[in-house]
């Protein structure tokens, strides 16, 4: 019998009925998909502090609601990952080896290439998302699929702005 420091001292292994294998290659893939989304954060904040330009305030705001949606996904996927009996992210470091997401430290960027570059990322996420989805379904994980599908929904809307707002009008 084990003793309460052992206890203490013992690896994460959160309870879960999910099988082993669906709780490493699960939380394996929100931690990298956890690393995106950190990545993206700091990318779209980026040019939500450089952007400029006519149509400043616009872009302006709207790449602060963004990246406040953004972040608001990254702690709901690490306790995910948590909750199946996973570990996630545990360092700066880690985010900079698993991101999938180029960064852009240009001096400069037009605002029309921050919002394409911003809306090519975001598509980019949600395939990404969709590929985790389907390894849910394979391991019939319907809580962690669930979420994804919001995030999903929340990651076209991205898109669909970002490409609205770069369009250029008839006039």
């Amino acid at each position: 019998m084990a003793t309460a420091h052992e206890k203490r001292l013992a690896p994460l292994k959160t309870p879960t009925s999910l099988s082993e294998a669906a709780t490493r290659d699960i939380s394996a893939a929100l931690t990298t998909l956890l690393a995106d989304v950190f990545a993206l954060y700091i990318k779209t904040k980026n040019f939500h502090w450089h952007v400029s330009g006519p149509h400043f305030r616009d872009y302006h705001l709207m790449l602060d609601e963004q990246s406040a949606e953004i972040l608001a996904m990254t702690d709901l996927i690490a306790e995910r990952a948590r909750k199946i009996g996973g570990t996630t992210l545990r360092s700066v470091g880690q985010i900079a080896r698993e991101s999938r997401v180029l960064d852009n430290d240009a001096e400069f960027v037009d605002a029309l290439d921050m919002l394409a570059e911003l809306r090519d990322d975001n598509n980019d996420l949600v395939g990404r998302m969709r590929e985790v989805h389907d390894l849910c379904d394979e391991h019939n994980d319907v809580a962690t699929a669930s979420l994804l599908e919001n995030w999903i929904d929340e990651s076209e809307k991205r898109v669909w702005f970002l490409f609205e707002s770069s369009r250029r009008g008839n006039v």
